[in-house]
């Protein structure tokens, strides 16, 4: 029997005891395309690959979303999603519970608590929104019935198989985003293979259900792109009167500008800073119809590089320090001795 007869006869037994799984997805020539090119790298076999290929369920709802047209919000709407007492709160609580591992990611990778604790929270809520969907299902459709960005997501379905290798885990049963994004922090699986961490030595990066690997890993992936300890990440700016701020704000997810030469152009910065550091001009509309400045120095850029928003940037910043106030301040209302 030919190895497609026998193919179609494994699809045709999954299917009668898999009643919702696409096994025709594992019949399509893209499909065993990309088979044999996993298989060829002698990292993944074809057994594991085809038992994968043919329990996954399509999610054509996932495409409906990723080509939903996005509109941005202004900062005075976005805000309060993130900024409220609610995540405050609940961040606060975190950062008790989890305070030792906290201060030992801030020791090992020069990242604050607050910063670590932010993120985590706007991502999932520490740990209560991580995602719904199969990973193998959400990126299974992106990888081949999403054309404008298929190469992105093979890829990152390449690397989903490698994970679920390395952590001895069944790639079936992991889930995350729609577009396959993981864990407490809602790591890609590149950004897991590249810094992931496993912060208490157990020989597993669980960002799933281990916060501990999760803060180190949130931890790791700043230190690696860029975070300065110590350093600021945003400070207000103001314009000079008929500076035309369009060409500074193009290209906001760069540091293209330093001090002296955002000076020259007309921004004034309202706290000192040198004129070699480099910065990028942030509008937010702060009211409708009202503006305000301010310059994102290079840890508002390294928060871009998690998520390449500067609305994300600055709303982690704020919760971050608002955070920090009150973790402060519930320490100091303990009595002593407690």
């Amino acid at each position: 029997m030919s190895l497609l007869k026998n193919l179609l006869a494994a699809a045709s037994l999954l299917a009668a005891s898999v009643a919702h799984a696409d096994v025709a997805l594992l019949m399509r020539p893209d499909v065993q395309r990309y088979i044999d090119e996993q298989v060829a790298s002698g990292e993944l076999s074809r057994a594991e690959l085809e038992s994968v290929f043919a329990n996954v369920e399509l999610k054509p709802n996932i495409i409906a979303i990723m080509d939903k047209p996005s509109t941005a919000r202004p900062w005075y709407q976005f805000r309060p999603s993130f900024y409220n007492d609610k995540l405050m709160q609940e961040g606060v609580a975190f950062w008790q519970q989890h305070e030792a591992t906290l201060q030992k990611a801030a020791d090992t990778y020069k990242v604050p608590p607050e910063i670590i604790v932010a993120i985590i929270g706007i991502e999932t809520r520490y740990g209560r929104n991580t995602g719904g969907f199969r990973l193998a299902d959400a990126l299974s459709t992106l990888a081949f019935d999403y054309p404008r960005r298929a190469d992105f997501f093979r890829a990152e379905l390449s690397e989903f198989f490698r994970l679920a290798r390395s952590e001895n885990v069944n790639a079936l049963t992991l889930k995350g985003s729609y577009a396959g994004a993981m864990g407490l922090p809602q790591f890609m699986p590149s950004s897991h293979r590249k810094w992931a961490v496993d912060f208490d030595g157990d020989g597993h990066k669980d960002i799933w259900s281990n916060p501990v690997d999760a803060i180190g890993s949130v931890a790791n992936y700043f230190r690696e792109h860029g975070w300065l300890g110590g350093d600021d990440v945003v400070i207000p700016a103001e314009l000079a009167p008929g500076t035309v701020p369009d060409e500074l704000v193009a290209d906001k997810f760069n540091l293209h500008y330093t001090v002296a030469e955002l000076k020259a152009r007309g921004v004034l910065p309202q706290a000192p800073l040198r004129d070699d550091a480099l910065a990028v001009l942030v509008p937010l509309e702060v009211a409708p119809g009202e503006m305000r400045y301010w310059l994102g120095l290079n840890n508002f850029y390294t928060i871009t590089r998690y998520n390449k928003s500067t609305l994300y940037a600055m709303v982690t910043h704020e919760l971050a320090q608002e955070m920090r106030a009150r973790f402060v301040q519930a320490r100091m209302a303990v009595p002593a001795g407690q």
